[in-house]
């Protein structure tokens, strides 16, 4: 899907947003490929919620999250990209915006409403919900009944809500928060993650009778892409 050798120079800067900067790129056309293949699976159904994550970190989940977000919205799709990763969060690196308020002060202070908070890019065409500061109990913040009510609220508001999460089997935020959306997106870096690793994220997910709707295999070697492209 990406190359991750790529990814690992812009750690500090956030994660590469390829499908916007680099549109006729074989990496952006894997995007839209992506959102074709999601929209497939829930033909004739409405998704209106997506969580991404993977079994460890360094998978790449959160290029995935924002460039699928990009492309996604590329299709007149209101939508709105949340940094659920209230541990290590990297929406703000990757976008270029302010996290001095966000998804943590939402759900820490009931007064306040997600439009105050929110950011928007016209340029891209996308809605922002930061992680805000990292508070001391994410996992308990994620679980409150004020989560619940500002997922709900959300969806009103956007057609498409993706979620960056931390990795499965590193925390249980994902897992709280798997079976309140409508789809579950896994990430698997070739050569780096564990298929045993990946076998224990799945049957965590399963076990929350979680929507799986399927894989992306990060880091495929550049030899193994698609020889259409190659050709091209």
């Amino acid at each position: 899907m990406f190359n991750m050798n790529r990814n690992r120079k812009d750690d500090d800067r956030g994660n590469p947003l390829v499908s916007f900067s680099e549109p006729q790129s074989i990496y952006a056309e894997q995007f839209r490929n992506l959102r074709t293949n999601i929209d497939f699976v829930l033909f004739d159904t409405d998704l209106s919620s997506l969580l991404v994550t993977s079994s460890i970190p360094s998978e790449g989940k959160s290029t995935v999250a924002a460039n699928l977000a990009y492309v996604i919205g590329q299709t007149d799709r209101n939508v709105l990209i949340v940094d659920a990763d209230l541990r290590k969060p990297t929406l703000h690196k990757t976008y270029r915006l302010s996290n001095e308020t966000g998804l943590s002060t939402l759900l820490s202070k009931p007064d306040l409403r997600f439009n105050q908070i929110v950011q928007r890019s016209r340029e891209l065409g996308l809605y922002f919900l930061p992680s805000g500061p990292v508070p001391p109990n994410p996992a308990e913040l994620l679980g409150s009944n004020r989560m619940n009510a500002l997922m709900a609220e959300l969806e009103k508001n956007f057609d498409v809500i993706i979620y960056d999460a931390p990795p499965v089997n590193s925390v249980t935020d994902p897992l709280i928060l798997a079976n309140k959306v409508d789809g579950v997106l896994l990430v698997a870096r070739q050569g780096y993650v564990k298929r045993d690793e990946v076998r224990k994220s799945v049957e965590s997910l399963r076990k929350l009778d979680s929507n799986i709707l399927g894989f992306v295999l990060n880091g495929v070697p550049a030899e193994k892409e698609n020889s259409y492209y190659a050709y091209n």
